[in-house]
């Protein structure tokens, strides 16, 4: 059985922040480096499959973000660069602040800070325009086998495959909308959370089925709303162990699989787009062993 990692599997928390680094250095002193790193309690770390497939390092599951305007997509959605990615996860924002101050008084030299996003929750788990969020979760018990690597051995053993999305809400747009067609466009009534029998077909819920996929698209996420001088919107965050599911409900979020346009894309745009291997962690430190083969 594959190890718990312990942070992929952990609840959504009451806060966050989702930060990006990129190197300054050499693409294997970097890694080197951050394998080296003691991780502070409540961090999660990933590294880019960018950064990967530069060190010529090939994760099972593991793949580029896709160029999907190439595959015929009808809405944009953007491949943005990622060294390392980390979410430092908290009881407040405050709890936050000093995880992430010791996280920082350890990162490798080489590794900068690019970009932080600060994530919280809303409602008891709904998206900022209020519906409920990750209904469809597999539930807890079950989530270790849809987000976690198994089968390959160590140093893949008990790793997964983030794939990690900003979107930012126009809410003027969203709230300009009739009720029943924000429902239909996610596919639920937003307060009881119901699923609608006559949502159309470019209804979210519909969309994103994951069971209606060959082979299904489980995803585990961990999404967040977020805030901020940009605007607001959702962290999407899910893992897998492959980036196969995700991939799936993109290609039909975007129309490339029979030309129906996700709803969501009325309201909401991605900014942010990348592929993250987060992997296995033995005694507070990331196990690449895979990468200094």
């Amino acid at each position: 059985m594959a190890p718990m990692h312990t942070e992929v599997l952990a609840a959504v928390p009451p806060a966050a922040a989702f930060l990006t680094f990129q190197r300054s250095v050499d693409a294997r002193d970097a890694v080197t480096a951050l394998g080296e790193t003691d991780l502070p309690e409540g961090v999660l770390v990933g590294i880019g499959a960018g950064l990967l497939d530069e060190l010529g390092v090939a994760v099972p599951g593991v793949a580029v973000f896709p160029d999907l305007a190439a595959e015929g997509a009808k809405e944009a959605v953007p491949r943005t660069p990622v060294d390392v990615w980390v979410r430092v996860r908290g009881d407040d924002p405050g709890q936050v602040l000093h995880r992430m101050r010791a996280l920082m008084a350890v990162m490798p030299e080489g590794l900068q800070l690019a970009d932080r996003t600060d994530g919280f929750t809303h409602d008891g788990g709904r998206d900022l325009t209020g519906y409920e969020d990750g209904t469809e979760n597999p539930e807890p018990d079950e989530a270790p086998e849809v987000a976690l690597a198994s089968g390959h051995g160590p140093g893949i053993d008990g790793g997964s495959v983030l794939v990690v999305q900003r979107w930012v809400h126009d809410f003027s747009r969203f709230e300009a909308m009739p009720k029943q067609a924000q429902d239909h466009a996610i596919g639920r009534e937003r307060v009881s959370n119901d699923e609608l029998d006559d949502a159309p077909e470019s209804a979210h819920v519909k969309r994103t089925a994951q069971e209606d996929f060959e082979p299904e698209a489980f995803l585990w996420r961990r999404s967040m709303p977020w805030s901020d001088h940009r605007g607001a919107g959702l962290v999407f965050v899910a893992f897998a162990a492959s980036v196969a599911p995700f991939m799936a409900q993109m290609r039909r979020m975007v129309g490339i699989d029979d030309g129906v346009v996700d709803a969501l894309f009325q309201f909401t745009t991605p900014v942010t787009g990348a592929v993250v291997w987060c992997p296995p962690v033995v005694d507070g430190r990331l196990d690449l062993r895979v990468v200094s083969q």
